[in-house]
């Protein structure tokens, strides 16, 4: 058992120190301020080969070659914006972590919203059919009630109940 635990706190360090240990000491600046930016920068922008991961957390060479060249433009002084743009028009948008709200993309922001719309319609129709349902089958089942009671008074003579009844007080 304790063993167990050993191995489960080491495999717990070495999965929390991997993306710790994505951004290379010899790649860090030696100004913290223009540092601070190019982290800051790094964690907007997706990795090309984890896709899911910003290059800031990648160990991929496609992720470090992303982070050194952010860092040679920002040295060479372009601002945040200018470093953004230079990456989107070489990569295309996809190369953002959140892409900028457009009229190109618009789809990709509004199908959520209206799927939700459309699941949030979808399931009040279906609690209001089942209701009417349930509604109109409660009717039913009591006019059924009633014609049955009502059969049984007209179908059968004062004798013929008379006789069930003395059948079934026998019975017991």
């Amino acid at each position: 058992m304790l063993f167990r635990k050993f191995i489960l706190s080491i495999m717990l360090i070495l999965m929390f120190s991997m993306s710790a240990k994505a951004v290379n000491p010899d790649e860090v600046l030696k100004d913290p301020v223009l540092e601070e930016r190019a982290r800051s920068l790094s964690k907007e922008i997706r990795c090309m080969v984890c896709q899911n991961q910003s290059i800031d957390d990648s160990d991929a060479s496609v992720a470090k070659d992303l982070r050194l060249l952010i860092r040679e433009r920002i040295v060479a002084g372009d601002s945040d914006i200018q470093v953004l743009d230079y990456l989107v028009g070489r990569f295309g948008e996809f190369v953002l972590l959140k892409p900028k709200f457009s009229a190109s993309n618009i789809v990709l922001w509004a199908t959520p919203i209206l799927a939700l719309a459309l699941g949030i319609f979808l399931v009040i129709m279906i609690i209001r059919r089942s209701k009417k349902e349930n509604g109109s089958n409660t009717k039913k089942l009591n006019a059924v009630e009633s014609s049955i009671e009502n059969a049984d008074s007209t179908l059968l003579s004062k004798k013929e109940k008379s006789e069930i009844t003395k059948i079934l007080s026998d019975s017991d």
